[in-house]
C-alpha cells in the first residue's frame, strides 16, 4: 500500500504517518511546507525507516503536487495539511484562504489528474481522504450533538476556511467522481501537540509557573479525542468508508475548558509536586471573539458501519499527555523559542481618529 500524507510533520499527521509506517508497513511519502508547527523531530523514529520518505513543498505549488501524484503513484492520499489554530486566524486569516481553501483545490485536482489516469484495479481503489473539524457545524446548545447531517455554521475564519475545503472535497465526488471521503473530528490530544492549543499550553505554561489562561469562564465545552483514536479512525475510514460519505470522529469526552485545565493540574500535582497547587495559576482572560460554546460529536455512523471505537477516556489520556511532556522536554524545549505561551487571537484596536 502506497500513501500521500500531506501535512505528515504536523500534530495528528505526524501521528498518522507513524503509525502508516511502523504499524501498518505501508509505503509513505510525507508532504509538509514545515511552517511554525510543522516538526520533523517528531518523525525521528522513522528516520532509518526505508518505507517513509518526505517532501517538503506547498500543497498550493500544483506543480509540485502533480510532480509528487504522478510519480510516488499513491493507492491513497490522505489530505491532513492545514492551517488549524484558531486563534491565529483571527489576526491573520489570509493563510488560512490560502492553504485550506486554494491548496484543497490544487490537490483534488492533482490527485484527480492521476486518477483519471488509471485503469483498472488502480482507479477503482484509490481514495482521497480529506480530514476535517467539527467546527464546520458551529456552536451547539446543552443536549444536541453533531451529526453528518448537521448544517455547516462556521463561526471563524478557520472554521469557514475549512467548512469551505469540505465542500471543495465532495463537489470533485459528485462532478467528477473522484473517491472522495470526508472525516470530522472533534477536539485532539496528545504527545507532539504543538504548545500553543490549550492541552499543551496548559502544561508547559504550569512547568514554568506561569498563569494558566482561560477565556472567558472557562465553559466552553469539547469532546476530546486522543490523537492515537483518531488516526485509527483515519485509517479505517480510508480503507473502509465509503466514497461520497462523511463520517464523524468524536471520543464521547465532553469536558468544559475550565475542567480539563483543573485536571492537567491535578495530575501535575501528582506527578510534579510543588509547594503551591497548580491550580493557583488558573486565570480567567477576555473570551475569544467568535468563541462557539459547545462542540460534541456523534460518532454513531463510524461505530457502527466500520465498528470503530475510542481506546481512550479522557482520564486515560491525559494522564498519558502530560506524562509524555514531563519526560520529553528534548522535543518541546526548542518550541519555547519560536512561540514562549502569550496569548494569540486578539484583535488589535482601532487608532483612535482625531
Amino acid at each position: 500500500m502506497r500513501i500521500i500524507v500531506t501535512g505528515g510533520a504536523g500534530f495528528i499527521g505526524s501521528a498518522l504517518v507513524r503509525y502508516l509506517v511502523l504499524e501498518r508497513n505501508y509505503e509513505v511519502l510525507n508532504i509538509d511546507l514545515l511552517t511554525y508547527a510543522g516538526n520533523l523531530s517528531s518523525l525521528d523514529a522513522l528516520s532509518d525507516k526505508k518505507n517513509y520518505q518526505f517532501l517538503q513543498a506547498s500543497i498550493c505549488d500544483r506543480a509540485a503536487m502533480e510532480s509528487a501524484v504522478n510519480e510516488f503513484k499513491p493507492d491513497r492520499i490522505m489530505h491532513l495539511a492545514a492551517e488549524s489554530h484558531v486563534d491565529r486566524s483571527i489576526t491573520g486569516a489570509a493563510d488560512f484562504i490560502q492553504t485550506n481553501i486554494v491548496g484543497t483545490f490544487t490537490l483534488l485536482e492533482a490527485a484527480r489528474g492521476y486518477w483519471e489516469g488509471q485503469e483498472g484495479a488502480a482507479r477503482e481503489n484509490f481514495r482521497f481522504l480529506h480530514v476535517s473539524t467539527d467546527e464546520v457545524y458551529g456552536s451547539l446548545g446543552a443536549d444536541d450533538l453533531f451529526k453528518e447531517t448537521t448544517a455547516y455554521d462556521p463561526s471563524s475564519p478557520y472554521s469557514a476556511s475549512k467548512a469551505s475545503s469540505d465542500h471543495l472535497a465532495i463537489s470533485w465526488h459528485r462532478t467528477y467522481g473522484l473517491p472522495v471521503i470526508i472525516s470530522n473530528c472533534s477536539n485532539n490530544y496528545g504527545p507532539y501537540h504543538y504548545p500553543e492549543k490549550l492541552i499543551p499550553l496548559t502544561i508547559l505554561n504550569a512547568l514554568f509557573e506561569k498563569s494558566l489562561p482561560i477565556y472567558g469562564k472557562g465553559d466552553n465545552v469539547r469532546d476530546w479525542l486522543y490523537v492515537d483514536d483518531h488516526v485509527n479512525a483515519l485509517d479505517m475510514i480510508v480503507e473502509r468508508g465509503r466514497p461520497g460519505e462523511a463520517y464523524n470522529v468524536g471520543g464521547r469526552n465532553e469536558r468544559a475548558n475550565i475542567d480539563v485545565v483543573r485536571q492537567i493540574c491535578q495530575e501535575l500535582d501528582k506527578l510534579r509536586p510543588q509547594s503551591f497547587r497548580y491550580e493557583t495559576l488558573i486565570e480567567f482572560v477576555t473570551d475569544r471573539p467568535g468563541h462557539d460554546a459547545r462542540y460534541a460529536i456523534d460518532a454513531t455512523k463510524l461505530e457502527t458501519e466500520l465498528g470503530w471505537r475510542a481506546r481512550e477516556t479522557f482520564d486515560s489520556g491525559i494522564l498519558k499527555t502530560v506524562q509524555w511532556y514531563l519526560d520529553n522536554k528534548w522535543w518541546w524545549e526548542p518550541l519555547l523559542q519560536k512561540y514562549s505561551g502569550h496569548r494569540l487571537g486578539l484583535i488589535p484596536e482601532k487608532p483612535e481618529t482625531e
